[in-house]
């Protein structure tokens, strides 16, 4: 079959890399992609914000299934695009990607099924969210209500970092994404990512992560989009898994339904774990990244065929297969991210690195320029690797990291920390 993906990040690459080990796929085109995904695939420039522009794409090029990675296109309604074209999409609809687009949509979805989550007040003017926060005291989370590529959320541990930030969002440091706040109570614990498929109906575990958000080692300085992330996470056991499903997952799945937007996709819930009990943090309506790198490693070929049996309303008969095994992946960032940085730094050492299902360097923000690899985002490399330890998987990853020579970039050292 004829495949596209939607999206150019390392996400995007570790989804290709996965769908190019299936037999079932015959030709794989990647829009608009980067320069990793060129030396696997076909890349396209297309707008992929652009509903019409996408389905004219998929009819001229004979696409039988599309994956979209990013959430920007599956809030803006792109999966309702092609299926009202016909065509097989893995993704859920704009209804449904409320769940990461609107946090406030995602209280009120939790308060309906009483899932376990973070106390909150939904605001939509400065002075009342000030109050709030002079009421509450700190710590407390400051979160811009709409999507902020994973940089709207505020954890202030004092009372004055809280009421700044509501200043900055209601002063548009986030766009029209901090035009409304959500601000809840501080959950203690450990925080982890709990990753599953729905098909509007049937829901089904895939895989566990933990993510590190903090640029330092030591999960120091401010967030990021996530500094690198390894798989399973072994805070999110079986039993802690199975209280997740039971009673945060499959309410909120019924809840949806119920209200006439099924979910189709992936359903990412970031959980926060103490003794035992999960709450939801939040949802994010398609895979985490830099989690998927670390899902794909571990879910090799089978990912695509999951992937189909969930857009196809199949996953009442699928099954996971999991090998006994780690996955870690460290991000390697221009320096100066998060804050402001450069573009255009030249890489090199990546053409001699191994690729093989062990080992792999995906790329998150590259473009070739004169024959060379250059950096071109903030978060860059993910340098990916598997072992049959956690210890082992981290070993081999800092080993290739070591290989890149790139001045212009860092990393942090201490991925996986948690768990080793």
């Amino acid at each position: 079959m004829n495949i596209l993906i939607l999206g150019s990040g390392g996400r995007e690459h570790a989804l290709a890399w996965a769908v190019m080990q299936n037999p079932k796929c015959d030709k794989l085109i990647v829009a608009p992609g980067n320069a990793g995904i060129a030396q696997i695939a076909e890349c396209a420039s297309l707008d992929i914000l652009d509903g019409a522009a996408v389905v004219n794409f998929c009819d001229e090029n004979a696409i039988d299934f599309i994956i979209v990675g990013p959430e920007a296109p599956l809030a803006a309604g792109i999966s309702d695009r092609l299926r009202e074209a016909g065509f097989l999409v893995f993704g859920p609809s704009k209804a449904a990607a409320q769940l990461e687009a609107s946090k406030a949509f995602t209280k009120d979805i939790c308060a309906a099924c009483d899932a376990p989550t973070a106390g909150y007040g939904h605001f939509t003017d400065a002075a009342a969210a000030r109050a709030h926060i002079t009421a509450h005291g700190a710590p407390i989370v400051v979160k811009a209500d709409g999507l902020a590529a994973g940089k709207g959320v505020i954890v202030a541990m004092t009372e004055a970092e809280a009421l700044a930030a509501v200043d900055d969002m209601f002063g548009g440091e986030f766009g029209a994404a901090g035009a409304e706040v959500v601000i809840e109570e501080f959950m203690e614990g450990e925080e982890a990512s709990f990753f599953v498929l729905c098909d509007g109906k049937d829901v089904l575990a895939i895989g566990t992560a933990q993510d590190h958000k903090r640029v330092g080692d030591g999960d120091t300085g401010p967030n990021t989009g996530g500094m690198g992330a390894y798989s399973p996470a072994p805070v999110l056991s079986d039993a802690v898994a199975r209280l997740a499903m039971e009673e945060i997952v499959k309410p909120c799945m019924a809840e949806m339904a119920r209200r006439g937007m099924p979910y189709q996709g992936v359903l990412y819930a970031g959980l926060m774990i103490k003794d035992g009990q999960p709450r939801l943090v939040e949802y994010n309506v398609r895979f985490g990244d830099p989690e998927c790198q670390v899902l794909m490693m571990r879910l090799g070929a089978q990912a695509l065929d999951l992937m189909l049996a969930c857009a196809e309303g199949r996953l009442a008969d699928a099954q996971v297969h999991w090998a006994d095994d780690h996955a870690l992946t460290v991000v390697m960032a221009a320096n100066g991210y998060p804050g402001d940085y450069a573009k255009g730094s030249v890489i090199s050492g990546l053409d001699a690195l191994p690729e093989d299902s062990f080992n792999m360097c995906f790329h998150a923000g590259t473009a070739l320029k004169d024959g060379q690899i250059v950096a071109n985002g903030g978060r860059v490399l993910n340098v990916t690797a598997r072992g049959t330890t956690l210890a082992e998987a981290q070993a081999r990853a800092y080993a290739m990291v070591d290989r890149i020579d790139w001045p212009g970039g860092f990393c942090r050292r201490d991925i996986g920390w948690r768990a080793l």
